[in-house]
Parts: structure tokens; C-alpha cells; sequence
């Protein structure tokens, strides 16, 4: 297993981290991303272990609270072996003070997560989305503070616009506070809007890059061809899917290069589409999914192994959208607003 440094930080996390919001299955929305259970997460959690993942993504939002219970329960004996990682903000109850990024629910978030994790101290803390109620300066001064306690290690965030994201640094840089480290961001073939600000915001701010929903809700995992039914036991048919509406040429033009790449390389399609997001610049960690040990298995094909420059312009070329603005604009003149260096790797 690859290990790469997380942004600025001292912290090396290896590329692939497994993502438990499948533990659980409380709620409709939940209950189509998966319902596993102890038993059967302690095995994919060992699975995970045997082949070098070490590190584990949950969030108290998560099942209302089930995932960070199960995990706790499946990681008993494995806790200085690993990277934990879990996430506040959205909506943990009825009251007025039970979302939000203020001191108020955070800290007792962050015990309420230590308490179902049955652990001392979260590894990276992420703030879920960002709060526009409260002053940033109230939220990563509670953070620094659980940082103080010990109860933390390092912070990101998740779903951050580009001047949410820069703000946060700015007020952390001018109090002297921790920084976020890490952003956990949707990318995928099917969604790039990554690439028009946050990844050169990344770039510029040495700011790794976690990505949620590497597949795109499943619609990337093999199963989805033209002129077929969606598959009747994925996350789409079952209420679980997020994100825009996917026009539908452009959805299957993409799963033919897919298909030809998979041929040409002896890989399945999912496992050329978490590949193609491990060769993007500032990506550090790809959070896989699994309902079931084959599905674990089958993504960790994920590595080990590389596109090539030819067959990564390929999947650029098929995936390629126009962008909204002022990205188009910018867009006119990259001598003067230049895009991130997607092949510079190729040519070391």
C-alpha cells in the first residue's frame, strides 16, 4: 500500500481509506448505502487491515450515530494501528444547538464521537460542511482547543467552497490556531468541479485532498450500460445517490472509454476509476466503500499498479465538461490563471 503525506501535515495516510457510512443502515438514506453490522464490520475492517489500509472515515451524521458505534466496536485492539478519522456538523438532533459548527456543538459532538468510538483522541476531525451562521473565528477556536486538549490530532473540513476554505486558513494563519489540513472533497470522472478552484486552491495552500464518492454512488462500479435498467439493488434505485442530474450521452461515452481501458489494462472499470483519481494532483487519500467483502476486494485492485499518460489523457478527454463562471472566462487566458499540473508526474 502507497503511503503519501496529507497536505502540509507530518501525517502520511496510505491512498486508499475505507469509508463506514455504510455501517449501520439507520434511516431510508442510510439504509441504501449499505446495513452492515459488528460482526460483518469487524471483517472488513480486518480485511482492510491484512491488505494495509489503516485508515478509517466515519462521521456522526452517519446513521445518527451507529457507524462511530459499530467502528468502535469492530476496531477494539487495533486503535494505535490506525488513522480515525469522523466528521460534525449537520444535524444530530430536534434543538436549536444540535447542528451547526459553534463551539456549543462541537465540543460536545466530538465527546459524543469519542464516547461511540470508545477511543481517547480522533485523528483528523473534519467539519462536514461549512456553518455561515457562525463566525469562523468561534469554530476553529473550539477546534484548536480540542486540539490543546488532546483530544484531536489535526482538522479538515468537507464540502467547503473555495473562499470558505480560504477564509478559514487566513483566520487561523492571523491567531496562530491550527489549520485544516485536509479537505474532503466529491471527485470523480463524472464530477470534475473539483479541478476549477478548490484543486488550485489545494495546490497553492498545500492542502491534501480526501475524495468522497470516488464511484459516483456506484454509477462508476461496472454496472450501468446503455440502454439496461439501473441496477435494482444499488444506492441510485435505492433513494441513496447525491449530486446533479448526469446527461446521458456524456454518462455512457465515458463508460465506453471506461470499458476500453478496463480491456486494455486487465482491470475492472471501478478499480481504472479510482486509479485515474490517484494520478490527480494534491488527491492523497481515495475513501472506498464496501456493502459486502467482494465489493472490499475488488476496489483494493484500486493499486498497485498505474494508467499510463496516454490512457489518463483518454479518460480526461471523455470526462471533460465546460465549466461555469468565471471558470471559463479564466479559462481564455491560462498564461495568466494556469491549470493545475494534471501530468507533471509523467514526466519526472
Amino acid at each position: 500500500m502507497e503511503y503519501r503525506q496529507l497536505g502540509a501535515s507530518g501525517l502520511k495516510v496510505p491512498v486508499l481509506s475505507f469509508g463506514t457510512g455504510t455501517f449501520g443502515g439507520g434511516g431510508d438514506f442510510f439504509k441504501a448505502w449499505g446495513n452492515t453490522q459488528t460482526d460483518e464490520a469487524a471483517r472488513l475492517v480486518h480485511l482492510c487491515m491484512d491488505a494495509g489500509i489503516t485508515f478509517f472515515d466515519t462521521a456522526n451524521v452517519y446513521s445518527q450515530g451507529l457507524s462511530e458505534e459499530i467502528l468502535g466496536k469492530a476496531i477494539i485492539g487495533l486503535r494505535d494501528k490506525i488513522v480515525l478519522s469522523t466528521k460534525a456538523t449537520f444535524k444530530m438532533g430536534s434543538g436549536p444547538n444540535d447542528y451547526g459548527s459553534s463551539r456549543f456543538h462541537l465540543v460536545r459532538s466530538c465527546e459524543d464521537s469519542l464516547r461511540r468510538l470508545k477511543t481517547d483522541y480522533i485523528d483528523i476531525y473534519h467539519m462536514h460542511g461549512f456553518d455561515g451562521n457562525t463566525p469562523v473565528e468561534e469554530t476553529l477556536s473550539a477546534l484548536n482547543d480540542l486540539i490543546t486538549a488532546g483530544k484531536v490530532r489535526y482538522i479538515a473540513c468537507s464540502n467547503f467552497s473555495g473562499w470558505h476554505l480560504m477564509k478559514s486558513l487566513s483566520v487561523s494563519e492571523k491567531y496562530g490556531w491550527s489549520k485544516y489540513i485536509a479537505h474532503q472533497a466529491h471527485y470523480s470522472l463524472i464530477s470534475r468541479e473539483f479541478e476549477w478552484e478548490l484543486m488550485p486552491l489545494g495546490v497553492d495552500q498545500n492542502i491534501g485532498t480526501i475524495v468522497w464518492s470516488p464511484l459516483s454512488a456506484g454509477r462508476l462500479g461496472g454496472k450501468y450500460r446503455r440502454n439496461q435498467p439501473i441496477p435494482p439493488d444499488g444506492r441510485i434505485a435505492q433513494g441513496g445517490g447525491e449530486g446533479p442530474e448526469i446527461p446521458e450521452e456524456f454518462f455512457f461515452h465515458l463508460i465506453d472509454v471506461l470499458d476500453e481501458l478496463a480491456a486494455e489494462t486487465g482491470k475492472t472499470v471501478a478499480q481504472v476509476a479510482l486509479n485515474w483519481l490517484l494520478q490527480r494532483p494534491t488527491v492523497s487519500n481515495v475513501v472506498i466503500g464496501a456493502r459486502n467483502e467482494e465489493q472490499l476486494k475488488q476496489n483494493l485492485g484500486a493499486v498497485g499498479w498505474n494508467l499510463d499518460l496516454e490512457q489518463v489523457k483518454k479518460l480526461d478527454a471523455a470526462s471533460d465538461k465546460s465549466p461555469i463562471y468565471p471558470y471559463w472566462h479564466q479559462r481564455k487566458n491560462t498564461a495568466l490563471n494556469p491549470l493545475p499540473d494534471f501530468y507533471g508526474k509523467f514526466n519526472r
